[in-house]
């Protein structure tokens, strides 16, 4: 699968607002949507009003970006979503959650969900005691995550904890940070997703 090699600012300045891409600078003075409030580009300034397409079209981009996936992964997901028992718009966000990556970036083991895809991608994850190296991997509840690697990875692990050691732990989720280990209590409700997004206008898009 092809992936989006951009500078991550960019793509919060053109969304507006805070994506959380960069990790701990986007808590900083080093924020560039704080730094430039505007659009990337010659016409960033320019503000025209959008149809409601390009508003449901800009909301879908946005979700895409935060959870850091391409089209064609979002859009499968939000097939499986409408093919499951329960509101489409709730169940595709509760997919993009469970997520691995994420759910190390929720924990505070990775200072972004780029960091979390590298820590999976380089084998030091295990589920219920296997390896996992797909970011793509979906949690359930009863699972057991578990940080297992050498000890220089370990620091930096470790360290990662430290600094986002004021994150607010999901609430579907039990950490032990001390052991690097979490174990999924339950599947993640509607309220548990923190990011401003309306997924109803998803929805609405891919049913036009």
């Amino acid at each position: 699968m092809g992936r989006d090699i951009g500078p991550d600012c960019r793509l919060c300045r053109r969304e507006g607002e805070k994506l959380f891409l960069k990790g701990t600078r986007c808590y900083s003075h080093k924020c560039a949507v704080a730094r430039r409030e505007y659009a990337p580009g010659q016409h960033g300034l320019k503000k025209g009003k959008l149809s409601n397409f390009g508003v449901q079209l800009r909301e879908k981009q946005k979700i895409k970006r935060i959870y850091g996936v391409l089209e064609t992964q979002f859009r499968n997901y939000f097939l499986k979503a409408t093919a499951t028992k329960g509101v489409t718009g709730h169940i595709l966000l509760q997919f993009l959650e469970r997520r691995l990556d994420t759910l190390l970036f929720n924990c505070g083991f990775a200072k972004s969900r780029t960091d979390g895809r590298q820590i999976v991608s380089h084998n030091h994850v295990s589920v219920n005691g296997r390896r996992v190296n797909i970011a793509s991997f979906l949690v359930k509840p009863n699972d057991v995550v578990e940080i297992k690697t050498d000890n220089k990875s370990l620091a930096t692990i470790k360290g990662n904890v430290e600094l986002t050691k004021d994150r607010k732990v999901p609430g579907w989720v039990e950490v032990d940070s001390s052991n690097l280990k979490i174990k999924i209590v339950r599947l993640p409700l509607r309220e548990d997703v923190t990011y401003t997004v309306n997924e109803q206008l998803v929805v609405e898009l891919y049913s036009r």
